[in-house]
């Protein structure tokens, strides 16, 4: 398989999809490609691996298979290798993992906007907008719940790290970077995300990338 994926600081849905493909247990091939470069308008038109999904990342071949949104990879990649790999056995808590992952796939557009997914930064003193909040609230609503019923077998959304973990992977990214207050329950799981090695391997490739995307090294207007 080979996965091609957006610079590690900036873009989430990269991380998902990388998250998505480690979990698999299946061999692949990292591809990077840096996204909204000098070159990007013409890389996009002329690789011919960005193509199908028109240079959006992340993108995964498979021999003649390709596979762009990270929730199709998920499935794509459950369908490989068992959907026990990523979603919960019990049927309650596998359609909250799911529920909880479509509504992350679909929803809180004004933390996206606002608060750009950005790796190596601390920023202090950012007041989330009314929506924005809003958006934070729901999430740690979310958490609590799937921790509270469903948490019992580990420091992850459902016990073990799934699909709904990779999905808010980089919600965890963008709160510690912008200092969100959470409460404890939350810091615990941010922490057991955090300290994952396959975290810590995606932070520390971040760390080391030379590229910056100005627009996103601040906090956008709300």
């Amino acid at each position: 398989m080979k996965l091609i994926i957006g610079n590690k600081n900036y873009s989430s849905w990269s991380l998902r999809g990388w998250l998505a493909c480690k979990q698999s247990g299946l061999a692949f091939e990292e591809i990077t490609v840096p996204l909204y470069g000098e070159d990007w308008d013409e890389t996009k038109k002329q690789d011919e691996d960005l193509a199908p999904s028109s240079g959006k990342v992340p993108i995964l071949w498979d021999a003649d298979c390709v596979v762009w949104d990270s929730l199709a990879i998920i499935d794509f990649l459950a369908d490989r290798v068992g959907r026990d790999r990523f979603w919960p056995k019990a049927e309650d808590a596998r359609a909250m993992a799911r529920s909880m992952v479509a509504e992350m796939h679909s929803s809180y557009l004004a933390l996206r906007r606002q608060l750009p997914m950005n790796v190596r930064r601390r920023i202090e003193g950012v007041e989330p907008s009314g929506e924005t909040r809003a958006d934070i609230v729901r999430i740690l609503t979310l958490w609590a719940e799937a921790r509270a019923r469903f948490g019992k077998g580990g420091p992850f959304l459902f016990g073990a790290f799934g699909a709904a973990d990779i999905i808010y992977a980089p919600v965890v990214s963008r709160f510690i970077t912008y200092g969100v207050p959470v409460p404890g329950f939350a810091v615990a799981y941010m922490q057991a995300v955090w300290e994952h090695d396959w975290m810590k391997a995606w932070v520390a490739a971040a760390e080391a990338e030379e590229w910056t995307i100005e627009k996103f090294e601040a906090p956008q207007a709300a």
